[in-house]
């Protein structure tokens, strides 16, 4: 007798790739989760100032006051005087447009001590929003993908 699954390969496939692709990105979103926390339990905190903003091309970035992608995206540049009295300027990674920080506006920064040129504004897009995109989506597309395959298991029990 042939095996009577030999036709529902392609459809396993899909399934286990989706639930992979699923556990993938919620590992990358766990790990940044855990990179971001371990990051603000260690860092030193200081008040910056935003000196200048940087535009890049392309539209790789968020801001919370408007969800818009296209053209190009303004870095806040940010000074800050660390605890040692030591003053330092970055670069923030996150660049949006309009821009998320206006020119002289006064923003909380974490820097760790040993490398304060490795700062980062201390806010909510600059350190959760990428871990808790990976994270979400890592969820939704496993979540609905091991659904699909319980659902498809049952019903093949339910017909034999």
């Amino acid at each position: 007798m042939k095996d009577r699954r030999r036709g529902r390969g392609a459809g396993w496939w899909i399934t286990f790739g989706a639930i992979a692709f699923g556990a993938l990105f919620l590992v990358i979103g766990l790990v940044m989760g855990g990179v971001s926390l371990s990051y603000v339990t260690s860092a030193e905190q200081a008040r910056g100032t935003v000196v200048s903003l940087e535009w890049s091309a392309g539209g790789g970035g968020y801001s919370g006051r408007s969800r818009s992608r296209s053209g190009p995206t303004a870095h806040p540049v940010v000074e800050f005087i660390t605890r040692e009295g030591r003053a330092t300027t970055f670069r923030s990674s996150m660049g949006s447009n309009p821009p998320a920080y206006d020119l002289g506006e006064r923003v909380d920064v974490l820097y760790r001590a040993d490398s304060p040129e490795d700062a980062k504004i201390d806010g909510f897009v600059s350190l959760w929003l990428l871990p808790l995109i990976f994270t979400g989506v890592g969820l939704l597309i496993g979540g609905i993908a091991t659904a699909v395959a319980v659902l498809v298991r049952r019903n093949r029990r339910a017909a034999a």
